[in-house]
């Protein structure tokens, strides 16, 4: 099939993969599926930052797909990795999981109360379900899985009899001289990342001692942990030897039968590119520095393996309002799952499509969600007219859907900014939501809450998880007596001109209107006169004094949807009239 090519004023980032990626699978394996790839470890809730790594392929996959290929998109599940250590704020685990450390991921115990089997299973099914909320298609590959059934044995085999010229290899990125007998403990997270940092190896890259160096770890066959030894192996037999630091096992088996064990993570990365035939896959900007899995992958999958490393950029680093690297190592940091409760899916979707993967962005669980809806509403507007810029355009449509349709939306998608401060001020009640909600245009009145799901559901979600009870808006149940009587002449007079207004202003863009006019009257101005420095201040101290007649504080949400909310009866009554 010809490449479709995509014309210089239409093409962004994805579409520049997709041409790419296309050619080169009809260069490598003409006829054949374009295969992407994504690898995930469950090791504890997988965050957004590992989103990027699936979404990344995804969208140029998904592109591929839209032009009339087939693709795969491979996800491998590492979870026959080991279980390095306890994530902190995890519920249902305490300091007892310490002595699963060393286990693969797949033979430790899920936490307390959940419905898997083990700790894998656990941390795998949030992920997958969050990527099918978001349109992801994918062929998921348990690592545990192939391990044990020996669907890796020819390239094990191939692998150690290839020791030698893998540990030379290795030895061009390490800094540091060899000591004459390696650590029979795998470097800790600490370690890891320090490594990896300074170019050094970013983990035990293999078991090395008196026997020499081996890229296979065994699982140990009493307590199954992978603090072991190879002490030697033959070539012609297969004959494997090996001792556990920690509980002093030794065992000999014949590794052409054995499937308890894997190979260590630089030489098992570039096995798989070419065992699956990967054309993409995107790795994280640690991996440029020398020394790390992918720079050291790359030749190893050519000299060893007879194969070609992925093409694929590196991607940068998500955050979280503030957060500039998340570690799936430490409980508490925002999964998919997390984000999916405050936000539709297409707008996730948006804001890995629109930034370029070595651009790092962040995403918002604070008061920026808000702003972050009101643009994507305005760039829905905008492709809807067709004022769009293209590369926003192709943006957008990536993240409303895919290849296989469109994702679920909200048949009448009110700002998100109005539907929080509903949300905020009615606590949840549907009845008083529907109220409220369907008198915010009453030339087209709401007939029903479904109208406006799921997005009133995220934002109410956002309200009751991520404001503070302190910043929550409760009305007052009485006027504040002391205030009105304090009160001016001027302020009174604005009082009077508001509740006066109120019912022949009674919809969102009226009382809008009217909110900002009681300032201009006073002021001797023309209701629609434009702002003025001093007219913004007279402005900023009325909503202010609203506010505190209100809801007994000098901020809250907008006016009018407060206003709304309150009912013009009660503001009546708490405003003096």
């Amino acid at each position: 099939m010809p490449i479709v090519a995509q014309s210089t004023e239409t093409a962004d980032w994805v579409s520049r993969y997709a041409d790419e990626v296309i050619a080169e699978s009809e260069r490598r394996a003409p006829g054949k599926p374009v295969v992407v790839a994504s690898g995930l470890s469950p090791s504890g809730p997988i965050h957004l930052g590992n989103l990027r790594e699936v979404m990344t392929p995804h969208l140029v996959a998904d592109e591929i797909r839209r032009r009339g290929y087939e693709v795969r998109h491979l996800i491998s599940w590492d979870d026959y990795d080991r279980y390095r250590k306890v994530p902190n704020g995890i519920e249902g685990v305490d300091a007892s999981w310490a002595e699963h450390i060393g286990k693969p991921l797949t033979s430790v115990p899920a936490p307390k109360g959940s419905a898997y089997p083990n700790w894998a299973e656990h941390f795998k099914a949030a992920m997958a379900a969050s990527l099918a909320d978001l349109g992801i298609a994918f062929d998921g590959i348990s690592q545990t899985a192939q391990y044990t059934a020996g669907v890796y044995r020819e390239q094990i085999l191939h692998a150690m009899r290839e020791r030698g010229r893998i540990d030379a290899i290795l030895d061009q990125y390490r800094t540091k001289k060899k000591p004459a007998k390696q650590s029979q403990k795998p470097l800790d997270e600490a370690e890891v990342e320090a490594a990896e940092g300074s170019g050094a190896a970013s983990e035990d890259d293999g078991s090395g001692g008196a026997g020499g160096y081996y890229p296979y770890k065994p699982y140990c066959g009493n307590c199954a942990k992978d603090l072991t030894t190879v002490t030697a192996y033959d070539d012609e037999t297969t004959e494997l030897s090996y001792t556990c630091a920690d509980c002093g096992f030794t065992e000999t088996v014949k590794l052409s039968e054995f499937n308890r064990g894997k190979l260590v993570w630089k030489v098992d990365w570039p096995m798989r590119w070419a065992f699956e035939g990967v054309i993409f896959e995107p790795s994280g900007v640690d991996h440029s520095s020398p020394g790390s899995s992918y720079v050291v992958g790359g030749q190893i999958v050519r000299e060893i393996f007879g194969g070609t490393q992925p093409i694929g950029p590196m991607y940068a680093f998500v955050g979280n309002s503030g957060t500039a690297k998340m570690s799936s190592s430490k409980g508490g940091v925002p999964t998919p799952a997390d984000a999916l409760r405050i936000m539709e899916a297409p707008l996730l979707r948006w804001l890995y499509a629109r930034r370029r993967p070595n651009q790092s962005f962040k995403i918002a669980f604070d008061q920026e969600i808000q702003r972050l809806y009101d643009e994507w509403d305005k760039l829905a507007a905008k492709v809807a007219d067709g004022t769009a810029l293209p590369a926003d355009v192709a943006a957008y449509t990536r993240a409303v859907g895919t290849a296989a349709g469109p994702l679920p939306a909200t048949p009448r998608p009110l700002p998100y900014r109005t539907l929080a401060s509903v949300a905020d001020i009615t606590a949840g009640a549907e009845d008083q939501t529907l109220r409220i909600l369907s008198e915010l245009d009453p030339a087209h009145p709401l007939t029903s809450l479904d109208e406006v799901r799921p997005r009133l559901d995220r934002a109410e979600a956002w309200i009751s998880t991520y404001v503070a009870a302190d910043q929550r808006t409760v009305v007052r149940t009485e006027p504040d007596a002391e205030l009105l009587a304090s009160l001016g002449e001027t302020d009174r007079e604005s009082l009077r001109l508001l509740v006066d207004g109120l019912d022949s202003h009674w919809s969102l863009d009226g009382l809008t209107t009217l909110v900002y006019g009681v300032p201009k009257i006073m002021a001797g101005l023309d209701p629609e006169a434009k702002p003025t420095p001093e007219l913004k201040a007279a402005q900023r101290t009325f909503f202010a004094l609203l506010y505190r007649l209100l809801v007994g504080r000098d901020t809250g949400p907008r006016l009018p949807t407060l206003l709304l909310a309150v009912g013009a009866e009660r503001v009546r009554f708490l405003l003096g009239h």
